[in-house]
């Protein structure tokens, strides 16, 4: 039987495997908008760092010159705050102190200003970016040859931050410090966050966390359709108006501040306000502190006076709650809180603060003080779930029923 003969196919030589090129994890590869918040970042750090070396210059001089050195403290105490009229802005006076080496009260603080100093200059030239806490353990240790700390509790460095910022006239974010994030934020806005586009009508229930830095170029302006911002002061009546979707039923920003508001939350709000033009309404608890939360949004605070012109709000309005809304929307004794000697104390001193002089704020403060009772944002559910959504701030914005 005659045998098939096997026909072959010739065979081609294979290609060697392209050599892989190896893996890099450290090479990050920045997008063209990213590229720009760096460069720009770049050049703020150059010029705090010229501020941080001048500081350091001049004390270096005083010392090979025989002499004490020291540095000037601008005070940041009532006794050197004014309220402009004017302007309606709570603003820091001319007076300084002196905080010199050669001093046995002063020179533990003097050390720690330079120290902290020392620790901002390390993060501007390598380009990082930490929290206020972090600082606190990057120059907390226990100084050779005693027991004495640098630092013991960061309730010391905090201040000490605060005065190197006065001092040199430069901004915590521009010293690339940050403090937690503090505030959420839900709308029809869209930003670019260190070159990430983020439109914040699609957060969910979470919201956008605003972060402690919100200055350009970290945070930018993309587009809105925004017509007002609502700022409440309590995260649990915030979920409820962003539950309700409230922000898309009436063209807002929705803002929490849960409770005082952080210096990102403010400067966030004075940047919508400023750069997009909208009119800001506050929703508080109806007692001395919700009014001071508000009023500190509005006029600045006495510790902060010297950001006063990046952080307050003049024309900040205040929605409520108020005491005359108990019988307005007749609310039940249920809602009503007992004020105590410190509630009364405390809205006393207010009385006399001269952004409260106004026949309204007067009428608005004795009128709580002598009802003798507060209530918090969460009394409005006494009426239902949805009151605060569907009829409170309705009516409110609707009959402009709002304080100034």
């Amino acid at each position: 039987m005659a045998t098939k003969k096997k026909t072959g196919t010739k065979k081609t030589a294979e290609k060697p495997a392209a050599k892989a090129e190896p893996l890099n994890p450290d090479r990050v590869v920045l997008t063209a908008a990213e590229k720009r918040v760096q460069a720009e970042k770049h050049e703020r750090a150059k010029k705090t760092l010229a501020k941080l070396q001048k500081m350091a210059t001049r004390a270096v001089a005083e010392v090979k010159a025989g002499e004490n050195p020291s540095l000037s403290i601008p005070v940041r105490a009532l006794s050197n705050v004014s309220f402009n009229e004017k302007k309606k802005l709570i603003e820091l006076g001319d007076r300084a102190q002196s905080r010199e080496f050669f001093n046995k009260s002063m020179a533990k603080k003097f050390m720690q200003t330079f120290l902290v100093a020392g620790a901002v200059k390390e993060l501007l030239d390598v380009g990082k970016t930490t929290s206020i806490r972090d600082l606190f353990y990057m120059t907390k240790h226990t100084i050779k040859g005693s027991r004495e700390n640098t630092f013991d509790e960061q309730s010391e460095s905090d201040p000490v931050i605060e005065d190197l910022e006065v001092s040199i006239d430069a901004l915590r974010e521009e010293l690339h410090l940050f403090a937690n994030p503090k505030g959420k934020l839900v709308g029809p806005v869209v930003l670019n966050d260190s070159g990430d586009e983020i439109d914040l009508s699609r957060m969910g229930s979470g919201g956008y966390a605003i972060p402690s830095i919100v200055e350009d170029p970290i945070i930018k302006f993309i587009r809105s359709s925004a017509e007002f911002v609502l700022v409440v002061e309590k995260d649990a009546v915030w979920a409820r108006l962003n539950e309700d979707k409230y922000w898309r039923s009436a063209k807002c920003i929705l803002m929490s501040t849960g409770g005082q508001g952080a210096r990102g939350a403010r400067r966030m709000l004075q940047r919508f306000a400023t750069e997009l033009k909208l009119p800001v309404y506050c929703l508080v608890d109806n007692d001395p502190w919700g009014l001071y939360i508000y009023s500190v949004l509005k006029q600045g605070s006495i510790s902060l006076a010297y950001e006063s012109m990046r952080l307050a709000l003049p024309r900040a309005r205040f929605i409520g709650m108020s005491t005359f809304d108990f019988a307005k929307y007749k609310f039940d004794d249920s809602v009503k809180i007992q004020l105590e000697k410190d509630d009364i104390s405390r809205a006393k001193q207010m009385l006399a603060y001269p952004w409260f002089q106004a026949k309204h704020w007067q009428r608005e403060i004795n009128a709580m003080v002598e009802a003798g009772f507060k209530m918090e944002i969460e009394a409005l559910s006494n009426k239902g779930i949805s009151f605060v959504t569907e009829e409170y701030i309705p009516k409110k914005l609707r009959d402009r029923e709002w304080l100034e």
